[in-house]
């Protein structure tokens, strides 16, 4: 059941000791199911319920679970010390988790632990740090693994490429789809359905559909509509292959479109053209946000474009695909070689009730990135 090899596992550990021994820190607290899978292997949304994977300096592991996931850790991951703590209505699996740092020889220990993920929710983060204040010297480390991930394996790249495949997959399957009288739910199935066909997982959120006013939607929401004569469609979806993601975004134009739509779509492309060519080792996040504004804002857009336009992409489990770093004004952190980033422009018109949007995933490199749709970056109409 293991993506990568015991030794593409192994070099991760090391890389992880490594920067820990840098820092001074004696083990880290693992709850992000990304640090978990990238790290081990280990593939589960059993993450909604408390668990964390320890990680001493000396490399040596062990992963506090529920029982339910006993079988899921040996089944799927490098892991063999796993701990199970009891459910029950006395149940206290930080406790339990104290208990097995003791039993690690972390006390007063200097300990790592990842906050800013959804596994590890306000609720036992509060508890967490009542025990880990008199027991050991914590530290927010949120950010030490997800950096170690920007940066692609060739391993992880095939993984990637399988999952753009799929991504075209499911636009070829929508594009046979989408015709006046469709119902979304129908172009849904048919995406999704094209997905795992070509052996692909579910991604790390829902699809994005909407068509006419929804069009300028961003989110999925509940509810289904059939596509009218002449209308708009707004998709945003991802193929997923061994959890790794790699997103696409476009607009439908369905029988006429409106004055809106062409012109929308040139600063769409424009902007998109720009930001591949910011999209270079050396230059950060910011500075590919910054091409996107100015060539929406050059378009007059600034009222309609969004304040990010894409982000890192990889191996994400819900509830979202998107990874961190994000491209938003000002951040600073820097591309190089071997990312796998996602960029969409975005246009909301709410004035007209007018949608365009391009995207697609790009492997950074020294020079251009490689965008690795199949597909032109063209408005589509159906």
């Amino acid at each position: 059941m293991l993506h990568f090899t015991r030794e593409e596992f192994a070099a991760r550990v090391d890389q992880l000791t490594t920067a820990m021994a840098d820092k001074g820190m004696d083990a880290m607290l693992l709850f992000s199911q990304e640090s978990m899978f990238w790290l081990t292997g280990y593939d589960t949304f059993g993450y909604c319920f408390f668990q964390s994977l320890v990680v001493k300096r000396s490399g040596e592991m062990a992963l506090l679970t529920r029982s339910a996931d006993l079988r899921q850790a040996r089944h799927t991951s490098t892991l063999d010390e796993i701990v199970v703590w009891k459910d029950g209505g006395t149940a206290k699996p930080v406790t339990d988790l104290k208990n097995l740092l003791t039993d690690m020889d972390l006390l007063g220990a200097r300990i790592g632990v990842e906050y800013d993920t959804s596994g590890l929710n306000a609720h036992y983060g509060r508890l967490l740090d009542e025990m880990l204040t008199t027991f050991a010297q914590p530290q927010d480390q949120s950010t030490l693994i997800p950096m170690m991930r920007t940066v692609k394996s060739d391993a992880e790249l095939k993984h990637v490429r399988k999952a753009a495949k799929l991504s075209d997959d499911a636009l070829d399957a929508a594009l046979a789809t989408a015709k006046a009288g469709a119902d979304e739910g129908l172009i849904l199935a048919a995406m999704q359905g094209a997905i795992f066909e070509g052996g692909g997982d579910y991604a790390g959120n829902e699809f994005i559909i909407g068509s006419g006013d929804d069009a300028l939607l961003c989110r999925y929401k509940s509810g289904r509509r059939k596509l009218s004569k002449n209308d708009q469609l707004t998709l945003e979806w991802s193929g997923a292959f061994a959890h790794y993601h790699a997103p696409m975004m476009a607009t439908l134009v369905v029988g006429k479109e409106r004055p809106e739509h062409a012109p929308y779509f040139e600063a769409a492309l424009a902007a998109l053209t720009a930001v591949e060519d910011a999209m270079v080792a050396g230059n950060t996040f910011g500075d590919v946000f910054d091409a996107h504004a100015k060539a929406m804002d050059a378009h007059n857009l600034s009222r309609h474009r969004l304040n990010a336009c894409g982000y890192s992409v990889g191996a994400v489990f819900s509830p979202c695909w998107m990874d961190k770093p994000m491209f938003y004004a000002g951040n600073e952190h820097v591309i190089v070689p071997n990312m796998t980033l996602f960029a969409h422009m975005i246009i909301m018109d709410s004035d007209t009730e007018t949608a365009m949007t391009l995207g697609q995933t790009y492997i950074t490199g020294e020079k251009k990135p490689k965008g690795l749709s199949r597909h032109p970056m063209q408005m589509l109409k159906v």
